[in-house]
C-alpha cells in the first residue's frame, strides 16, 4: 500500500492559479499510475486527470478545457496538479489517488487515497 498527502489547497479568487501537491511513502512511487479527482458538495467524486509512471502519458477530463495540468517528480514522490483561470464550479475537495493500472486510476477504482484538501474559488 502506498500513503498520499494532498498538500496546496486554499481560498483563491477566480481566475487565479493554484498548484496542489501529493507526496507518496510506502511504496515505490515509479509503480504507480497517479490520478486527481475532485468532488463539490452534492456532487459525486468525478475524474480531473490522470498520469502514467513515467510522466510520459496523461489523460484528462474533456471539461476543463486545458486549464489543468498534471506532472510528477519520481524524484521526490509527488504528483502536481496546476490549475489556471480558475472558476467558482472549480470549487471542491481535490483527492489524489494511485494504481499501478493506469485504468484503475481513471474509472476511480483505486485502492489507494489521500485525505483530500479543499479547493474554494470566490467569484
Amino acid at each position: 500500500q502506498v500513503q498520499l498527502v494532498e498538500s496546496g489547497g486554499g481560498l483563491v479568487q477566480a481566475g487565479t492559479s493554484l498548484r496542489l501537491s501529493c507526496v507518496a511513502s510506502g511504496s515505490t512511487f515509479t509503480n504507480y499510475c497517479m490520478g486527481w479527482f475532485r468532488q463539490a458538495p452534492g456532487k459525486e467524486r468525478e475524474l480531473v486527470g490522470a498520469i502514467n509512471w513515467s510522466g510520459g502519458s496523461t489523460y484528462y477530463e474533456d471539461s476543463l478545457d486545458g486549464r489543468f495540468k498534471i506532472s510528477r517528480d519520481n524524484a521526490k514522490n509527488t504528483v502536481y496538479l496546476q490549475m489556471n483561470s480558475l472558476k467558482p464550479e472549480d470549487t471542491a475537495v481535490y483527492y489524489c489517488a494511485a494504481d499501478p493500472r493506469m485504468v484503475a486510476v481513471v474509472d476511480g477504482t483505486s485502492d489507494n487515497w489521500g485525505q483530500g484538501t479543499q479547493v474554494t474559488v470566490s467569484s
